[in-house]
C-alpha cells in the first residue's frame, strides 16, 4: 500500500539566505547559532515522515516548534528551503504554479484554526467556495455542499447568516468547507484550539464519527496532549523544528525516547491510553480436547506459573486452572479438565483501555485477553495491570531505554512548558 503522503528530509528556514543558512546547518552549525550570526530562523529542520491512506497523523509540540510551518509546506503555502514532499507520490515542490493550485482544489484541504470564513456569505456559501473556485456548476456545488454540511449536522442552517452560529458551529462550517471538495487529504492546522473545551471535546468526537465513514487521510496539528492520544493513529513529537519521537499513542505514553517526550506524558492517565493488548503476555493455553491435568501439572512445573487457561479447539477460552484444582484433582485421581477447572473467569478484549480493565484485577486471576471473535490473544496479571497504569512507570521506561543506550536524551523543555502543553503475579 502507497503512501498517501511522504516527507524527505524537510527544511524551512526564514531570512534572507536560507540556502546559506542551511549550508552552514548542515555543516554543523546550530540553529540558535544562526540566529545569532545573522537572523535566521529554523523553524523545520531535516523532517521526515509518512502518512498511509485513511491515518489520523498528529504533529504536536509547544509554540514554536515548527508544527504549523511544516503543515504549511505540505501544500505549499510555504515553499520548503530544501526537501520533498510527495503527495499520492508527486513531489509538490516541483510541481508548476497551475498544478499546484489543481492539486489544493481537488486533492488537499485545509481548515485552519481561526475558521477562514467569509462573514458575508451564508453558510451554504462558504461551504460551497471552495467548489466555486473549482469551477463546478451552481446546482452541483450547491448539493455537494448541502450533503457536506448534513455530515457535520448543519443542513438545516444552510441558509442562516453566520453571525447566528456559535464559535463550535462554525468551525462545523469550515470542515463541511473541506469535506465539501471530496479531497482525499485534510491538513487541520490547530483546528479546534479556537473552541471551548466542551465543544472542542464536541469537535473531536464529531471528526472520529466522520473518519469512520470517510477514511480521509489527515495531517492535524495540535499543542494538546489530550487531543493527540484521543485522534492520532499516530503522533510525530516536535522539538525546535525536529521531530523528537513518532508512534501510535501507546507508544508515545510507554515508551517516550527522550525526557522531553516524557515531560509531556508524565501527567496523562494511562488508564485511557494503554490498552489491553499493550501488556498482555502470550496465553500458552491447555486443549480441552487434548490435555488433562497431569498435562497442567507438567506445564505448571515448567512455565513456573500457577494459573493455565483452558481453551476449545477454536482458541475460545473455557476456563482457567491452578495449581490448587490440580492439588484437589490429583487426590481425587480426576484427570478431566473440564471437572476440576473453573468456569468464572475475567475476560476482557484486545483494544479495553487499562482503566476498563482495572477492576477486573479484583478476581486475582490472570486477566484473559481475547479478538473480536472471542479467541485467546494473551493474559494479563492483574499486578502488570496496576504498574503499567502507575505514572513512575513512564519515567522506568525512559530510564531503561537511555541506561540501554538506545536513544540519547534531549535537553530538559522550559519549566513554562509544562503548563503548556518478569511478570507480577
Amino acid at each position: 500500500m502507497k503512501d498517501t503522503i511522504r516527507v524527505q528530509n524537510l527544511y524551512k528556514i526564514f531570512g534572507n539566505n536560507p540556502q546559506g543558512a542551511l549550508e552552514k546547518l548542515k555543516a554543523g552549525t546550530s540553529a540558535d547559532e544562526l540566529f545569532k550570526e545573522s537572523g535566521h530562523v529554523v523553524a523545520v529542520d531535516d523532517v521526515s515522515f509518512t502518512v498511509p491512506p485513511g491515518e489520523i497523523f498528529m504533529v504536536m509540540g509547544l509554540s514554536g516548534s515548527g508544527k504549523s510551518t511544516l503543515v504549511r509546506c505540505l501544500n505549499r503555502l510555504l515553499d520548503a528551503t530544501s526537501g520533498n514532499v510527495f503527495i499520492d507520490d508527486e513531489d509538490i515542490q516541483s510541481a508548476t504554479n497551475e498544478r499546484l493550485r489543481e492539486i489544493r482544489r481537488t486533492k488537499v484541504a485545509m481548515v485552519f484554526q481561526h475558521f477562514g470564513l467569509f462573514p458575508h456569505r451564508s453558510v451554504l456559501g462558504n461551504a460551497e467556495y471552495g467548489l466555486k473556485v473549482q469551477g463546478l456548476a451552481e446546482e452541483e456545488r450547491r448539493e455537494k455542499a448541502l450533503k457536506a454540511l448534513e455530515l457535520v449536522g448543519l443542513k438545516d442552517w444552510a441558509e442562516r447568516p453566520l453571525s447566528n452560529l456559535s464559535g463550535g458551529m462554525q468551525q462545523r462550517v469550515g470542515l463541511a468547507r473541506a469535506l465539501a471538495t471530496e479531497a482525499e487529504i485534510l491538513l487541520m492546522d490547530e483546528a479546534f484550539s479556537a473552541l471551548d473545551p466542551l465543544i472542542r471535546r464536541d469537535m473531536q468526537d464529531e471528526l472520529i464519527s466522520l473518519q469512520i465513514e470517510m477514511k480521509k487521510t489527515i495531517v492535524f496539528i495540535t499543542h494538546d496532549l489530550n487531543e493527540a492520544l484521543k485522534l492520532g493513529d499516530k503522533i510525530a513529537v516536535m522539538k525546535a523544528g525536529r521531530i523528537v519521537q513518532i508512534g501510535t499513542p501507546e507508544e508515545i505514553v510507554s515508551s517516550p525516547e527522550t525526557d522531553y517526550v516524557a515531560n509531556f506524558t508524565q501527567d496523562i492517565n494511562r488508564g485511557l491510553v494503554l490498552t489491553a493488548s499493550s501488556i498482555m503476555e502470550p496465553p500458552e493455553p491447555l486443549y480441552i480436547k487434548r490435555d488433562t491435568v497431569r498435562t497442567a501439572m507438567i506445564r505448571m512445573g515448567s512455565t513456573d506459573r500457577d494459573e493455565i487457561y483452558v481453551v476449545d479447539s477454536q482458541r475460545q477460552p473455557l476456563g482457567i486452572i491452578t495449581d490448587k484444582d490440580i492439588a484437589a484433582a490429583v487426590k481425587k485421581k480426576e484427570n478431566n479438565l473440564s471437572e476440576v477447572m473453573d468456569t468464572e473467569f475475567p475476560q476482557t478484549q484486545e483494544s479495553t483501555p487499562l482503566a476498563d480493565v482495572l477492576p477486573l484485577t479484583a478476581f486475582g486471576l490472570p486477566i484473559a485477553v481475547v479478538d473480536e471473535k472471542g479467541k485467546l490473544k494473551g493474559i494479563i496479571y492483574p499486578l502488570d495491570c496496576l504498574n503499567s497504569i502507575s505514572p513512575s512507570s513512564t519515567e522506568n521506561s525512559y530510564e531503561e531505554s537511555s541506561q540501554a543506550g538506545s536513544n540519547s536524551k534531549a535537553p530538559e523543555p522550559e519549566p513554562e512548558s509544562k503548563t503548556e502543553s518478569k511478570t507480577g503475579k
